[in-house]
């Protein structure tokens, strides 16, 4: 379980992370999405207990994370890949944190096989890592005292294909073996993949949340001409909402069949028309968050 109960937080007089509220349930993958700067890295700094809200809680597990005895072993996180100690071995990097925790030192090994670091890898010194390999072994890091909860900020940076089908089918596992999992990214088809809940964040301010099914209860139909103004033309003449859909054609407020007919009407041969489906969620995600200020990078 965690928590974040109408968090704040100001940097320079500006509210970076806005009466931020949500919840997630043990079980469930919660994707927490934004464009760079929106405010999610702030959120799970905060959740963590690495940057103190000036306003509201977080709780993880029923209580502060700093407050968690050995919170390693309840609490996995990976915030940045690349803080971790270039000078050491990858293999040295997991062991120290195997030991900090009361780890037996056999997970290390298992762990490294786990996230797809060799024997060469594992003897290599971090700074010589690639940041997908970063990425692998802040993930092993994170599950190095088998947690319940797994928070997670942007993963996926630096993995190619393969690593992004990985990690995707390591963190299904996790919560359907009962974990928590909270993950961050500003790639919506890489979070749409896993997550059973999506949090859109934007400008600091929760702008949506709930399924993809729930966010997309009112998505309309997504419809393409080879003759797009002509197309223009027989929605806004039969009376339907339209607007520009991101890759083409229009997102229309209608059901199909009322489209095609206002297509039809207006002599337009169509080359799609569904409902709005994955595009639906693609242009939601753009409408909410579009114009968003930046948040420093913090």
């Amino acid at each position: 379980m965690i928590e974040a109960e109408k968090l704040t937080k100001r940097f320079g007089g500006r509210a970076v992370v806005d009466d931020v509220t949500f919840r997630c349930e043990p079980g469930t993958v919660t994707g927490f999405l934004g464009p760079n700067g929106a405010g999610k890295t702030t959120t799970m700094r905060m959740i963590c207990g690495f940057s103190t809200p000036d306003a509201g809680r977080a709780g993880v597990l029923g209580g502060e994370y700093r407050r968690l005895p050995n919170p390693g072993r309840r609490v996995g996180v990976l915030l940045d890949a690349s803080a971790q100690h270039g000078g050491r071995r990858g293999r040295e990097a997991l062991a120290i944190s195997a030991q900090t925790m009361g780890v037996e030192e056999k997970r290390v090994d298992d762990l490294l096989g786990l996230v797809g670091l060799d024997r060469a890898a594992a003897r290599k010194r971090v700074r010589q890592y690639s940041l997908g390999m970063r990425q692998r072994l802040g993930i092993a890091n994170a599950l190095i005292g088998e947690p319940e909860v797994l928070i997670l900020d942007e993963p996926a940076n630096g993995l190619d294909p393969e690593g992004m089908r990985w990690m995707r089918g390591l963190l299904r596992d996790f919560a359907e073996r009962g974990g928590t999992v909270l993950l961050s990214s500003h790639l919506l088809h890489e979070v749409d993949a896993i997550a059973d809940r999506l949090v859109i964040i934007g400008s600091g301010k929760i702008v949506a949340e709930g399924s993809k099914e729930e966010l997309l209860s009112d998505a309309g139909t997504l419809v393409r001409a080879d003759d797009g103004e002509a197309l223009g033309r027989a929605l806004a003449g039969a009376g339907l909402e339209a607007r520009e859909a991101e890759g083409g054609g229009f997102l229309v407020d209608a059901e199909p069949r009322a489209v095609g007919v206002a297509a039809q009407g207006g002599g337009v041969a169509l080359v799609h028309l569904a409902p709005a489906g994955d595009a639906g969620l693609e242009q939601l995600f753009f409408d909410l968050t579009t114009d968003n200020g930046e948040e420093g990078k913090r």
